[in-house]
């Protein structure tokens, strides 16, 4: 698969080229610090997958993306911003996803993976954001609908803490509320970002984003404390090895 690279921060252009290098056998023949410079290049070369940035200089990473979505045969394209509030429009124009900076590794891997096998089995770009936005780490579920009472609360899956198991029922904590919702934890899980959520025990989740301190505890264990929250929330034995991997301990 042959890409480019639209982004006009050397450091994070760097550290994508090298992620992309590593983890892929996509090849990045070209990076462009502005959106009119890599709108004219895409007028007259195809590429598979246009990594952009939304704020670059001239035409920002949305007014190209929809004038990319217009081209006949459509490349892959992926996100890379710091802000999520382009998330719903990223998905409007059938974005096949949308990396949050600072970079994660294994999130850009994951979604390497994703486009090295949608590009195998030769679907086209919109084929490619049905895979995608059913899947983990979709675009599709940075939000998701928390219930109190009558009301429903459409929340930043950034905004959940933690998730405790109590049966059939789901207590979801943000810094400020606690929601019970009427699923299993399991089930709750599978609406959340894969690369963000850890199932530390087999009663809680929690947002990796929100880890302050890793507490030994008995029997190899930890407790994890949280940032603005009092609880500490347990790793089992079972989940050690992934949660240590996961935090580089």
């Amino acid at each position: 698969m042959k890409a480019i690279i639209v982004e006009d921060e050397p450091l994070a252009l760097e550290e994508l080229q090298y992620i992309i290098q590593k983890h892929s056998h996509i090849d990045v023949v070209e990076t462009f610090e502005d959106g009119l410079d890599a709108f004219k290049y895409l007028q007259t070369q195809q590429v598979d997958v246009v990594f952009l940035d939304i704020n670059v200089p001239s035409i920002d990473g949305m007014l190209l993306a929809r004038n990319i979505h217009q081209f006949a045969v459509k490349p892959f394209i992926v996100f890379t911003t710091a802000h999520k509030d382009f998330a719903a429009e990223a998905f409007e124009i059938e974005a096949f996803d949308y990396i949050l900076k600072p970079f994660n590794e294994r999130r850009i891997e994951g979604v390497l993976n994703k486009l090295e096998s949608t590009s195998n089995t030769g679907a086209t770009a919109p084929a490619a954001v049905a895979t995608a936005t059913a899947s983990t780490v979709s675009v599709a579920n940075t939000k998701v609908n928390l219930n109190k009472g009558d009301r429903i609360f459409v929340t930043d899956t950034d905004a959940i803490y933690y998730i405790e198991a109590d049966e059939k029922l789901t207590h979801v904590f943000t810094k400020d509320e606690e929601f019970v919702l009427t699923m299993t934890i399991s089930e709750f899980i599978d609406k959340l970002p894969a690369e963000q959520f850890f199932r530390s025990h087999r009663s809680y989740c929690i947002n990796l984003s929100k880890v302050q301190e890793i507490i030994p505890w008995y029997n190899s264990t930890y407790m994890v404390k949280l940032f603005d929250i009092e609880p500490q929330i347990p790793v089992s034995r079972s989940r050690i090895k992934a949660f240590r991997e996961l935090m580089h301990l």
